[in-house]
C-alpha cells in the first residue's frame, strides 16, 4: 500500500466481501454447510466459490453466509440457495466447479441445476 488510492481500494474490496455476508438486504440467499462433518469434505473452497462468483459477476440482492450442521454428513458438502422464485433449493456433494456452475445457471439464468440436488442425489 503505497498511496491513499490503495487504502481505498483495500476497503471497497473488503467491503464488498462483507456486504455478501449481509442478509437483510438480500433476495437471495446461499448458505454453506461449515460444521466439522462439511469442512472436512471441503466446504471451505465451495464457499470461496460462491463468494468470489457472486463477486465477479456483481450480483446485487445475494448473500453468501455459513450454516451448521443439517444432519446430512454423507451429501457433504451442501448448499441451501434460497431464491424468491425457486424459494430452497437444496445441493449436494458440491464443488468450487458446481458452485461456480449453480450461480450462473440458478442464480443468475434461474434455472436449477437439477443433477446436483438432493432429490437426485438420494
Amino acid at each position: 500500500m503505497k498511496t491513499l488510492a490503495d487504502l481505498q481500494a483495500i476497503k471497497e474490496n473488503l467491503q464488498s466481501q462483507m456486504d455478501l455476508r449481509n442478509e437483510s438486504h438480500a433476495d437471495t440467499r446461499i448458505a454453506v454447510g461449515m460444521a466439522t462433518c462439511g469442512i472436512a469434505a471441503g466446504a471451505r473452497p465451495v464457499v470461496t466459490a460462491f463468494s468470489d462468483s457472486v463477486q465477479e459477476h456483481k450480483l446485487h440482492g445475494v448473500s453468501v453466509t455459513l450454516m451448521g450442521c443439517i444432519g446430512l454428513c454423507s451429501q457433504e458438502p451442501i448448499a441451501e440457495v434460497t431464491t424468491p422464485k425457486d424459494g430452497k433449493v437444496i445441493y449436494v456433494k458440491m464443488t468450487p466447479e458446481k458452485a461456480k456452475r449453480v450461480v450462473e445457471e440458478h442464480i443468475i439464468g434461474g434455472n436449477v441445476v437439477k443433477e446436483y440436488t438432493i432429490d437426485n442425489n438420494k
